[in-house]
């Protein structure tokens, strides 16, 4: 029975990998490696309550737990980066796509909201969940919910206005 349920949370994990990695990278601002931790962590957890949750929405649950472990990390003023003197080789550019430029664009723009608007807007409109859930996920009032969005989408279009050209 056991080796069932594992089973069935290695084939969750690598049918959502993709998905809840993407939604932790929008939740860190775009940073990847804060994204892998905060997602290896929130499918740690998963794995303890995994009996419980299994059959009835495993994605919710990691998705609240990625959710309150990014506003948490965000609070943090130390992630144990350590500076050096040197900096490292970057890659060289070759022929980016105008989608993986506008993809960095939004996230440098998301990693400029609070953890609470960056996380609102990530579900309410990248997550396509209802107020209510999102709020849920949050742990706050609808209303709250949707102010941080409703505010985390004005910030957004304030900051990526300035290359937005209006056409006619």
């Amino acid at each position: 029975m056991e080796q069932a349920r594992a089973g069935e949370y290695d084939a969750f994990v690598a049918a959502r990998w993709s998905v809840l990695f993407h939604l932790a990278r929008l939740l860190t601002g775009g940073d990847r490696h804060r994204a892998e931790d905060l997602l290896q962590e929130s499918l740690v957890k998963l794995w303890f309550v995994w009996p419980k949750v299994a059959d009835e929405a495993p994605e919710a649950y990691v998705r609240k737990v990625l959710t309150r472990a990014a506003a948490r990390s965000a609070r943090r003023r130390w992630w144990g980066e350590r500076p050096i003197e040197q900096l490292p080789e970057t890659a060289a550019a070759g022929d980016l796509s105008a989608t993986v430029a506008e993809r960095s664009r939004l996230e440098a723009a998301l990693a400029q909201l609070s953890p609470q608007q960056r996380a609102a807007v990530v579900l309410r409109y990248y997550q396509d969940l209802p107020d209510r859930q999102v709020a849920e996920t949050l742990g706050c009032p609808v209303g709250t919910a949707r102010s941080h969005a409703a505010r985390g989408v004005a910030r957004l279009r304030r900051l990526l206005a300035d290359v937005i050209e209006p056409v006619g």
